[in-house]
């Protein structure tokens, strides 16, 4: 560690969870090596999602200017291109007064400032992927990276490392062979009922979630099932003026805006129909959680695609393309998929088989194994 400022690593990345919530758990896994939180910097974007979760997780934040460059021939692309200039020379600075002994770039726009200014001082980079394809700010930055620990094998970035992708430790604690009947209670959920979570993402899935509405009137008479849906800020001021009016003996039906309690949803979730971002998927991996897994149409690169069908190849997840979602379908895997035992529990079984829940511990042993003295 520095002796005069006592940075030992800088975490960069961020803009959305995917890239911030495995760079917190590295950060964490980090600090708790005898060195504690002053000693892991964030650095990340002031658009990003990491400006409000760094802190809140006890960690200090600089945020870069500027913005991404879109990938088409814009004018904004010009005042991207000045930003970018900007935030080289801020992490510059940054970095040459902390001196840290080791960048770790997670990916998003944050990261790539940060890595050419450490490429500049000659300081250790090591990347993080959390996606089987990677994204273009850690396709950049690995090129001259000392080692790239990857969530999937094959991922084409140099000096790969499979190490998993780091989950929250909030997750690591959940034990769902004992603790399902527990979190149903806590949900206000009878245990009785098999629970189906529908998680479209922060900001919300349209399509998904109006389909999910129309299942529910096809769902509506079953006693035995209840329905957690968190539908996003972006849609529920609309979807909640569409909450259905049903039986008490029938369909219990849960709308939800944002889940703060992710850890509980997932111990209690017999099934979830989620997008296949990194983070929900090595969620689901690290707990054994089976999935029915709807790729986010145009992600780049696919990625969302590819990480569902590494989770389906296995059977640990159902892989449906969005354009094939539809009230329907979803009845029909609610009605089939989430009353079959067997085939959850298998695929649950699958889902544990991919899970690293030592994988911030392998990621924070690669940092340290190319850090600098």
């Amino acid at each position: 560690m520095n002796a005069t400022t006592g940075t030992y690593a800088v975490v960069a990345g961020g803009g959305t969870a995917g890239h911030t919530v495995p760079g917190l758990a590295i950060g964490a896994e980090l600090a708790q090596r005898d060195r504690g939180n002053d000693a892991i910097l964030f650095v990340g974007s002031e658009r990003g999602v990491e400006r409000e979760m760094v802190p809140e997780a006890g960690f200090e934040v600089v945020l870069l200017p500027g913005r991404g460059i879109q990938r088409r021939l814009t004018v904004e692309n010009i005042g991207s291109l000045l930003g970018i200039g900007r935030a080289i020379v801020t992490a510059f600075t940054l970095l040459r007064r902390r001196q840290p002994r080791v960048v770790v770039a997670m990916g998003g726009y944050a990261s790539v400032p940060c890595a050419i200014a450490a490429f500049l001082l000659r300081i250790p980079i090591v990347v993080a992927e959390q996606n089987a394809v990677p994204g273009l700010a850690n396709r950049i930055t690995a090129r001259f990276a000392r080692a790239s620990a990857v969530s999937f094998p094959a991922t084409g970035l140099p000096r790969e490392v499979v190490t998993g992708n780091p989950v929250r430790p909030t997750m690591l604690g959940v034990d769902r062979s004992t603790g399902r009947d527990s979190a149903h209670r806590d949900l206000g959920i009878d245990p009785d009922r098999q629970l189906l979570v529908v998680y479209g993402g922060s900001l919300g899935a349209l399509k998904l979630n109006e389909a999910v509405l129309d299942a529910v009137a096809t769902l509506a008479d079953r006693g035995d099932l209840a329905i957690r849906h968190i539908v996003g800020s972006r849609d529920h001021p609309t979807l909640s003026q569409r909450i259905p009016d049903l039986a008490p003996e029938g369909l219990q039906y849960q709308m939800v805006e944002f889940e703060r309690d992710m850890p509980t949803v997932l111990c209690g979730a017999d099934l979830v129909i989620s997008r296949a971002g990194a983070t929900s998927v090595a969620d689901f991996a690290a707990l054994g959680v089976p999935s029915v897994l709807v790729p986010l149409p145009g992600a780049p690169g696919d990625h969302q695609t590819a990480n569902a069908r590494v989770m389906a190849d296995v059977g640990a997840a159902v892989l449906v393309p969005n354009d094939e979602v539809s009230g329907d379908r979803i009845a029909t895997l609610a009605q089939t998929v989430l009353f079959d035992r067997p085939r959850l529990d298998a695929m649950a079984d699958a889902a544990s088989g991919l899970g690293r829940r030592d994988a911030a511990a392998l990621v924070a042993d690669l940092v340290e194994g190319h850090a600098r003295d």
